[in-house]
Formats: structure tokens, sequence, C-alpha cells
């Protein structure tokens, strides 16, 4: 058995390019060996479709592909059981372990709607042509997501002097062309 719990998991050189942090393992669920896992967006989806999990534990920060057997909602939360995972011991040795997943495997979206990490790095520009900067990031203040535009080479430590907070609506969001990689929006460059 590898540590952590992860007998069933392989080191791996070869993970693939496109992972994406989706969550971490919380804790044990029973005592098949079942795990909890909080998902960092509001649906799990993507959690809940990939078959091949990547972890990484806080303890040995290598790679390990993992196949996902079986997985619900429960609460808040994603239980799952894992190939390798056979009691609560080694579950719980799992805590604290981050859950990647190939973005590959997510699933495919409604025409209209986009996974937030799609749309980071983005260029935005207004009706006029003008250039806001790019979508640095996104928060979500409970009634719609909201975009964080800025110039790419505005800090991190700068970032909240210089952005423009744009609500990801219909209203001011008016076209997102992820193959030209561009949002297009109806909001000034004096807002």
């Amino acid at each position: 058995m590898l540590a952590g719990g992860l007998a069933g998991a392989v080191v791996s050189a070869s993970a693939p390019e496109d992972l994406v942090l989706v969550g971490y393992i919380s804790g044990a669920f029973g005592l098949q060996g079942w795990v909890k896992v909080r998902p960092y967006s509001s649906t799990a989806d993507a959690v809940l479709s990939a078959k091949t999990w990547w972890l990484e534990s806080p303890q040995q920060p290598q790679l390990r592909d993992i196949q996902r057997l079986e997985c619900k909602i429960h609460g808040e939360d994603v239980v799952a059981r894992l190939s390798g995972v056979a009691d609560r011991n080694a579950a719980e040795a799992l805590k604290g372990t981050t859950v990647k997943i190939s973005r590959s495997h997510f699933p495919v979206l409604p025409e209209g709607e986009f996974y937030w990490l799609d749309l980071i790095g983005l260029s935005v520009e207004n009706l006029q042509d003008e250039s806001l900067g790019v979508v640095r990031d996104l928060m979500d203040n409970g009634a719609h997501p909201i975009l964080r535009v800025a110039q790419a080479d505005v800090p991190e430590s700068e970032l909240a002097k210089h952005e423009r907070l744009i609500p990801f609506v219909d209203n001011f969001v008016k076209d997102v062309d992820q193959v030209a990689r561009k949002v297009t929006v109806d909001w000034g460059l004096d807002y």
C-alpha cells in the first residue's frame, strides 16, 4: 500500500496536462472505505462524471491516479468508493488529499453555459471594440457571477485597485466566443 491509504493508486509520471483541482477529501464516510469529498464548485458534476481521479496528498505531493468505483451526492459533499481504499482507516488516511480531474472529462455544458475556468484569460472588449483587459477571475455574489477584469500585467497584489467588476448577466455580457478567446460586454471604459 502506498502512503496515505492509497493501495489502489498508481504514482504516475504521465499525468494529463489539463488537470483541474475540483475538491479535497474531507474525511471518511462509513466503515467500508468510502471518502467524503468537498467540491470547490457549487455543482459536483465534474467530480461525479470522471472515473479517474488524480490525488495529491500533503504528505506526498506526487500525483496518483485512482479509479472512482462509485459516488453520489451527500448534502454538500460527494461520497465515493475508490479502488484500493478498503476500510475506514484507509479512507481517514486520505483526509486533506486534493482531487484533480482531467478537463477533458468534464461534462459537456449546454449552449450558452460555461465553466469558470474556461473564461479566465479571455480578453474583454466593449461594444466600441475598446479593450478592458482580460478575465482574471470570477466571483459569485449570490445573485450571479461577476467577472473580475484587469490588464494582464497587473500583479495579483494590485488587482483590487485596477479591476473592473462586470456582472455576468445578459444585460452586460453580450457574447462569449471561446474560439476567439473574447468576451464582448456592454461596459464603458469609464465605469
